[in-house]
């Protein structure tokens, strides 16, 4: 039986690491790493044109450069297609550990719209990407200020402008000549090897050659036999109507130290590491110190608090105490839009068990930057599924609030954040497609997220609800008044929208240090790895919105206002308007996006991420103070 049970587990480890092989959603470094013989063939992959400066992604062959026979897509998945990305072969094809020098890979004679596509793309600063064994191609710069320190741009650009000598005008010049380097990590035992770099070095030339242009022809400027090499850009390759561009490239091979497993470790470690962390640890000792005090506030106040009104022993005495304990008969009263309530906080369950077991993935490393898309595609499957626990909680709290109609309750819970979303990111994407870009999601894409949408998420939510809401209602501590108690005049300084705007700004500054990356990563095309950092970042997140949101809590119930269970949310939730601000900051002093399609692109891309930060940092708050006021009322003796 032992036996049985051994090799049944075992099957199960199997099947499970076959899966995250197969299915190529996971990176689990060490897992699959391809060998390569001397004189294998290493076929290079292109990817997309991206740029900064307008955050819309083109395919390769969008510009007229040189075509394979035949141009075959990889499959992708449905984070790499929501990114952008668009993976295609490549005529450059190199043999393992054989040297190239000057291979011409084509010829091309521009006419009127080519040469302007070329000047356009090169005017907004684009970079053309390219992959080799699951490695994206880098080129090496050397730091202006830290000669030793080499950092790694993505990607080469399609060219540069400049100016003649002795002329003001500015010319577009094509970066036509590449010198590739493969960096390889050697078998001692066997002669094989393993690819742990892909660097490029671009140069602008203008190529020349004798006699009438064939298939044989030889050039002047760069020839194997003379050993004559391409060194630098003196005399570059203009881009203009009828211009000849000649594409060449060289490919070198260098034995490096670095093994397979940790060949992204390059890529990762960009510069400025340390000041990165001291400034992250720093912003969580100081979160740290705050919520300590707060917890230690609270606990003194409210342990006196209760202790007093324990030892009261007249009913007389309790009248002449003022305070929290006075609006017992209140503080349980179902809110003015208790629906709506139901369906936000459904949806910030939704959210928080989504970004939580991203998280965990991610830190444990199966969500590696190396599988591109990995990361969106977990995220939308994961909020798929966590449908089933948006419908349970939202309808556990409908049912709490005395509603009847849960089916109407937990449709609006499907249905609301998502088609909010939808709608935004609809016309979003008809913007790209206007442009032509391949960040456009295609029709069967589209019709993908909406199958998953309604085929599994929506009823999910249903099986959540009917679940939630066979479960016995939950039990209020005190009894509530027929009659609602009037709500004295609150002093300024107590007023909904002041108060709610002060809570956001502690969860707010648990984060922002950390959303300076993120938002680095996502638009400025930097990959973003500190996931273990960022696990503790949203555990402090979660502590800080929990205790700002009972504090003042604390405070409102103090001064006899009982109207709390919206004010919960908007509080924590209000740090979603500091992020958005945050994100115009960031937009006007970081990025250099001059056209307005990409500012309406970023802006309402941030609006979808500080939505989604709302729900999510509401129910925080909602949850730890529906606790808080649980605890408290059920610990004092009500008469």
């Amino acid at each position: 039986m032992a036996n049985h049970r051994s090799v049944a587990f075992h099957f199960w480890i199997y099947s499970l690491l076959l899966l995250f092989v197969q299915g190529n959603c996971f990176y689990l470094p060490g897992v699959a790493p391809e060998d390569f013989e001397k004189g294998d063939l290493l076929k290079v992959k292109v990817n997309k044109l991206t740029s900064t400066k307008t955050q819309l992604p083109f395919s390769y062959y969008s510009l007229p450069y040189c075509h394979p026979g035949r141009i075959i897509d990889s499959a992708e998945n449905l984070g790499e297609v929501l990114r952008g990305d668009r993976i295609e072969n490549s005529p450059y094809v190199f043999k393992m550990r054989e040297p190239q020098m000057c291979n011409v890979v084509c010829r091309v004679i521009l006419d009127a719209k080519t040469a302007k596509e070329f000047k356009e793309k090169i005017e907004d600063e684009y970079r053309v990407n390219m992959i080799l064994d699951n490695l994206p191609l880098v080129v090496p710069l050397r730091r202006s200020d830290q000669e030793s320190v080499t950092i790694y741009q993505h990607g080469f650009h399609v060219g540069l402008k400049g100016q003649y000598t002795g002329s003001k005008d500015e010319k577009h010049f094509i970066h036509n000549h590449l010198q590739f380097t493969v960096k390889f990590h050697k078998d001692p035992l066997t002669d094989s090897a393993r690819i742990v770099g892909f660097e490029v070095k671009p140069f602008s030339v203008k190529h020349e050659y004798e006699g009438q242009w064939n298939e044989k022809t030889r050039l002047t400027t760069c020839d194997p036999h003379a050993k004559r090499t391409v060194t630098n850009s003196d005399s570059p390759q203009e881009v203009d109507e009828n211009k000849e561009i000649i594409f060449t490239y060289d490919v070198e091979f260098e034995a490096s130290d670095v093994k397979w497993a940790y060949r992204w470790d390059t890529y990762l470690l960009m510069a400025d590491d340390q000041i990165h962390w001291f400034s992250i640890v720093n912003s969580l000792m100081i979160v740290l110190f705050l919520s300590g005090m707060v917890a230690m506030i609270m606990l003194r106040t409210l342990y006196r608090d209760i202790s007093k009104y324990n030892q009261l022993e007249t009913q007389e005495e309790a009248q002449e105490e003022t305070g929290w304990k006075l609006v017992h008969g209140d503080v349980f009263r179902p809110p003015t839009n208790s629906d709506l309530l139901c369906v936000y906080v459904g949806t910030g369950v939704q959210f928080f068990g989504m970004i939580l077991v991203t998280m965990i993935f991610a830190a444990l490393g199966f969500l590696s930057p190396s599988n591109r898309g990995g990361l969106m595609t977990a995220m939308l499957l994961l909020w798929v599924f966590m449908g089933l626990f948006a419908g349970y909680s939202s309808a556990r709290l409908y049912k709490m609030f005395k509603g009847t109609e849960w089916k109407k309750s937990t449709l609006k819970t499907a249905f609301m954040f998502p088609a909010i979303v939808f709608a935004i990111f609809f016309v979003l994407n008809a913007l790209i497609w206007g442009q032509k870009s391949s960040g456009a999601v295609p029709f069967g894409t589209m019709f993908a997220l909406v199958f998953l949408w309604f085929g599994i998420s929506v009823p999910l939510v249903f099986v959540g609800s009917y679940v939630g809401f066979k479960k016995p209602a939950i039990e209020d501590p005190v009894k509530t008044n027929k009659i609602p108690r009037q709500i004295p005049e609150q002093a300024w300084y107590m007023h909904p929208i002041f108060s709610i705007l002060i809570g956001g700004i502690l969860p707010f500054g648990a984060v922002f240090i950390e959303l300076f990356f993120i938002l680095t990563s996502i638009w400025l095309q930097q990959f973003y790895y500190i996931f273990g950092f960022l696990f503790i970042v949203f555990l402090i997140l979660i502590v800080t919105c929990a205790e700002i949101t009972i504090v003042l809590c604390y405070f409102q119930l103090c001064s006899e206002d009982y109207l709390w269970w919206w004010r919960s949310y908007l509080t924590s939730g209000s740090s979603a308007l500091y992020l958005f601000l945050y994100a115009t900051f960031y937009f006007f002093t970081k990025l250099e996006i001059t056209k307005p399609v990409s500012g309406v692109l970023y802006f309402g891309y941030m609006l979808i991420v500080s939505y989604a930060f709302f729900v999510l940092t509401g129910t925080i708050g909602f949850y730890a103070c529906f606790w808080f006021t649980r605890l408290i009322y059920s610990s004092v003796k009500i008469d």
